[in-house]
């Protein structure tokens, strides 16, 4: 009976196989439709991977980038702005504000104001913010109590972390989120005076406000359906690195005679305003090489950037491939800022998704292949008009405000770095249109003596701009310095022209905390305040590799060359307030700029 039912049992299995329905008949048709659909979506990936023709994995990589340097920024503002322009800083934002409102008021016109200083603050606060303050300084600052700036200005940076860390590890934003953090880092770079002058403020501006353009309005998925990202910004960032470094090649072009004959990187190494230790090596290259370096310089920014223009991909592609390896190399060699990480990021917008899909998950390339698929059946939907719709205004706009842009920029007298609207939408740009030969530096020095002709002077320390001559060059980038920046460009300029300078100095004599927390070392943290405090002029050269000094672990050499500032105390400080900056006036420029800007905005958020 055994092997009856043995038999039977092996005779009837194979007949029980190929039932219809039996359960192993369903498991055998459903591996070979998850088969069939396995082929199908490889045979899509790999289609994928041979188009050019989409840009949604390029918008990732952008919004990721763009979140970098945010958050970059705003831990620069959340470590120093307290420092420098807090209540108890070096140039306070209230007071700017304050004086900003004493200019466009009409009792501060008639100079019919209170002398004491918190009645007049009152007074003007309660005249509100008027149309006219907001052309000086767009921020939201204006809107806050200004007794606490110190509080408002970190939450304005842990605000600006928070939103930017969050679309930096999820690689997901939408309007809402890239306008806040626009809105948030204009509101600092208005009230930031000379600490947030430079060039790459107003390009993280408008890197900022186009990467609004690139998301959806409230959708936080990565690859959000139905919702492509727009040509049109892609175009305004390859827009945005064409004037970048055109702007930069010819204003060295028409700048210094060093440009010319090809002998400017002899000096740049050495004399630019925050070396890195690569800078050392750099330096000491012969003089055939810095030859090739000047001329590559030249055909980078004058020649390459032109390729951006040409819709063709091989084209892009070469583009932005040499853009991001020229700004990698600047991010070696020095210490400039975010700079250089932020002009990386409108050379991204020359690659597409068969370029990128290699950095990408299968689960998010199989992602933007079902949104792709459904891209196409919202073509005919009113979201789709209303986007082209805005996404064409906004060209318009760009357009419009990018003709005294280029109007500057073949001019013989070109602007290097400013904005012609208050919400720095489009901008000039440039950089190093000059070099200086030789390196000099302002040395602090303070005493306890009570004559300072034969006083001991003991030496202040900076973060990182070069002091002692054994301490190496610092590697800082993409973090900045803002007071070891403005500290070479005093090197070159009278003390009393930098009103910042004898602000830092009245300070220190008193041994402020907020101060001292901007440098490296103070050496009087531990006693009483010096006496005096005066600045030394110093002249500052690499050492030779192979020379003694080299051998001894020195990186510079320097010798004093004078006195910079006199040595002064408490009783001889006096300074001026800050100017405040000149207002954007209402011009075309400026009213289209603001209105058409907020309306695509406002529209975009109706629907």
């Amino acid at each position: 009976m055994a092997d009856e039912s043995d038999f039977l049992a092996g005779g009837l299995a194979p007949l029980r196989r190929r039932v219809p329905g039996s359960h192993e008949c369903l498991q055998n048709q459903n591996n070979e439709n998850r088969d069939r659909e396995q082929r199908s979506t490889t045979n899509r990936l790999h289609w994928l991977k041979g188009s050019s023709s989409s840009y949604w994995l390029t918008r990732i990589v952008l919004l990721r980038s763009v979140a970098l340097i945010y958050f970059v920024a705003f831990l620069v503002a959340f470590n120093q702005n307290k420092q420098l322009i807090g209540n108890n800083g070096i140039t306070p934002a209230d007071r700017y504000l304050e004086r900003i409102k004493m200019q466009t008021s009409e009792r501060g016109r008639r100079g019919d104001l209170p002398v004491d200083g918190d009645a007049r603050r009152e007074l003007l606060l309660k005249e509100g913010v008027t149309w006219e303050d907001l052309q000086y300084a767009p921020t939201l600052l204006w809107f806050v109590d200004w007794h606490s700036m110190d509080q408002h200005l970190d939450n304005v940076a842990l605000a600006g972390l928070f939103i930017s860390g969050f679309v930096l590890l999820s690689g997901s934003a939408n309007m809402l989120l890239m306008f806040a953090l626009w809105l948030l880092y204009h509101s600092l770079v208005s009230v930031g005076q000379r600490w947030y002058s430079f060039g790459w403020e107003s390009q993280l501006l408008e890197t900022g406000f186009l990467a609004i353009f690139l998301c959806p309005l409230l959708t936080l998925r990565a690859v959000p359906e139905c919702s492509p990202p727009s040509r049109i910004v892609l175009w305004a960032y390859r827009w945005l690195l064409f004037r970048i470094m055109l702007g930069a090649g010819l204003i060295k072009i028409r700048g210094d005679q060093c440009w010319r004959d090809l002998t400017c990187m002899d000096y740049h190494y050495q004399t630019q305003p925050v070396p890195g230790p690569l800078a050392y090596y750099l330096h000491q290259s012969p003089p055939l090489v810095h030859r090739v370096e000047t001329l590559g310089n030249h055909v980078v920014e004058l020649g390459l950037p032109w390729l951006l223009l040409i819709p063709q991909r091989h084209c892009l592609l070469v583009a932005g491939l040499v853009q991001v390896a020229f700004q990698v190399v600047l991010i070696l060699s020095g210490n400039l800022s975010f700079l250089n990480w932020l002009t990386i990021v409108p050379a991204l917008a020359c690659f597409d998704d068969r370029s990128l899909s290699r950095l990408f998950s299968r689960d998010t390339r199989v992602s933007l292949l079902r949104a792709q698929e459904r891209q196409h059946r919202g073509y005919g939907h009113l979201g789709f008009f209303v986007r082209r719709v805005l996404h064409l205004s906004l060209g318009a706009l760009l357009v419009h405000l990018s003709l005294p842009v280029v109007h500057n920029l073949f001019s013989s007298q070109q602007l290097m770095n400013g904005s012609f609207d208050p919400l720095r939408i489009v901008n000039t740009y440039g950089a190093f249109g000059s070099v200086t030969k030789t390196r000099t530096e302002v040395v602090l020095e303070g005493t306890h003596d009570r004559d300072p002709a034969e006083a001991s002077w003991r030496e202040y320390s900076f973060q990182c701009k070069p002091g002692a001559v054994s301490r190496r060059p610092c590697i800082i980038t993409p973090y900045h310095y803002r007071l070891d920046w403005l500290m070479w460009f005093a090197a070159f300029q009278h003390y009393e022209s930098n009103n910042w300078f004898l602000l830092l100095t009245a300070k220190l004599l008193r041994n402020e905390a907020r101060a001292s927390e901007l440098l490296h070392d103070n050496p009087f943290a531990d006693s009483s305040p010096p006496r005096f405090i005066r600045a030394s002029h110093y002249r500052y050269e690499f050492t030779q590799m192979g020379s003694d000094e080299a051998a001894r672990g020195q990186w510079w050499k320097r010798r004093r060359i004078g006195t910079y500032m006199p040595a002064r105390s408490n009783d001889s400080v006096s300074f001026l307030p800050p100017p405040v900056a000149s207002p954007y006036h209402a011009s075309s420029n400026a009213l289209v700029a603001t209105v058409v800007s907020v309306s695509i905005l406002v529209c975009r958020c109706l629907f």
